[in-house]
């Protein structure tokens, strides 16, 4: 529907169209249809989209809620977010586990989670319940530490995204959640 398009498409549609830019999705070059920008009147017909376009990023309010599916069955839904406040990545979902057993949260890197299913509601990671069931609790209350990542990832036995990354500055501490 056109009520649902992903965030960044609705943004960046009101962007264009205020400005009277053409679209980068309505043509192959950099101004939509063309290599360089065109001259004003010409850009109305560069600035429509197409209603089968799907960069597929949605909000974080369309994935909350969704159904954590582990390899070996359900393990609980997302419940929020944690963010990195120095470059704004998504670092964790935070899981609720409560509806699987009397559970508690626990943190899954967004690195661990190979696709979403729009379709079924459903979050897929390749860990197992047992790995999640003993990870470590999370505490909404608490900083993220690097102590905290570094026994995280030592849980999962899963490589540590500071690890992988450029590094671009000294790690300090995350933020809480959304």
């Amino acid at each position: 529907m056109d009520t649902d398009k992903p965030v960044s498409r609705q943004y960046e549609i009101q962007y264009y169209s205020f400005y009277g830019w053409p679209a980068y999705w309505g043509g192959p070059y950099l101004w939509g249809p063309s290599a360089y920008p065109l001259r004003e009147g010409r850009w109305s017909a560069a600035t429509r989209h197409k209603k089968d376009d799907d960069p597929h990023l949605r909000s974080t309010k369309d994935v909350t809620g969704r159904t954590i599916q582990a390899r070996d069955g359900e393990i609980g839904h997302v419940s929020d977010f944690v963010v990195d406040d120095e470059d704004w990545a998504i670092r964790y979902l935070i899981v609720d586990t409560r509806n699987w057993w009397p559970g508690k949260k626990v943190l899954i890197s967004t690195q661990w989670i190979e696709r979403i299913s729009w379709e079924e509601s459903k979050v897929f990671t390749n860990l197992t319940r047992e790995a999640v069931k003993g990870a470590p609790e999370y505490n909404e209350a608490a900083l993220i530490t690097r102590d905290y990542e570094e026994e995280l990832h030592r849980h999962y036995l899963r490589e540590r995204y500071w690890h992988t990354e450029k590094p671009s500055r000294e790690r300090k501490e995350l933020v809480g959640h959304r």
